[in-house]
């Protein structure tokens, strides 16, 4: 009895060896398919001039291995900064397919900056915090996004209910609220005329970042509207408008490929 209990733990210890090995092996493949497919094939290439090129890079690795989250996140993103939203998707789909933790948030995040498809993007993130809490995308939590897209659906209530849950959650958590975060905040306010409550929230946005010429322009209308004197809307539109030809406006990293909402142009 006593050795046939010793040859049953040998038997699984042997397979959980070998069943580790297998894994160790598999990423090893893997991390070297994506070496040769993206960092020394698709990324020497650019996209926007020698699409196929670049493609045909990752349909070579995905020929070796389609589970691979990353090659389809790679065959994706070109599409969505060049606004081909429908053919980019169906790829994120299959990134997120092979690995939801990693890639779900960036597909929600994608159908709320860049397709606009914000009843779609709401559900997404909706389900990531339903699995993984209220994390990080782009350097803006899930909750944010959601906020923004309420504001694209003239939510109104629910942006500013959205929002300023989340900004009493990053200042209890770190004492401080992102400045973009205060400007949503601020036009949900705007958006139901909640002039004193916007002008506040403008101001909380300007104390980071005290040249944003997007929060100055919206706050001198708000201050307008509330009956400010002309002299002192005046000029506050005169810095926006100085300062949004300065470069002064939304500064996050993909608004160099779509604006964001609520953004204006200065040039």
């Amino acid at each position: 009895m006593y050795k046939t209990i010793l040859l049953i733990m040998s038997f699984f210890s042997t397979n959980i060896v070998s069943y580790s090995q297998v894994n160790l092996d598999k990423k090893t493949i893997q991390d070297a398919i994506i070496d040769q497919h993206v960092y020394n094939c698709a990324d020497k290439v650019n996209f926007r001039i020698m699409m196929h090129e670049y493609q045909t890079c990752l349909d070579e690795g995905i020929k070796k291995d389609s589970t691979i989250a990353y090659l389809w996140q790679q065959k994706a993103m070109p599409y969505f900064k060049m606004r081909k939203y429908e053919i980019g998707m169906p790829l994120i789909d299959k990134a997120v397919k092979y690995d939801a933790k990693r890639w779900q948030p960036y597909r929600a995040f994608i159908k709320c900056v860049f397709a606009k498809t914000y009843r779609a993007a709401i559900a997404d993130f909706q389900d990531c915090i339903s699995k993984y809490g209220n994390n990080y995308e782009m350097d803006h939590t899930y909750s944010f996004y959601i906020g923004i897209s309420y504001l694209q659906l003239n939510e109104f209530k629910k942006a500013e209910e959205t929002l300023q849950n989340d900004i009493n959650a990053q200042i209890e958590k770190q004492k401080e609220a992102h400045f973009i975060d205060w400007f949503y905040l601020a036009i949900a306010q705007y958006e139901q005329q909640k002039w004193a409550e916007a002008i506040e929230s403008f101001n909380q946005s300007l104390q980071v970042y005290e040249n944003f010429a997007d929060a100055q322009y919206y706050k001198a209308i708000a201050m307008a509207r509330s009956g400010y004197p002309s002299e002192t809307t005046q000029k506050l539109l005169n810095d926006a408008i100085e300062n949004g030809k300065k470069g002064y406006t939304i500064n996050e990293d993909n608004a160099i490929y779509e604006m964001y909402p609520y953004q204006l142009k200065w040039q």
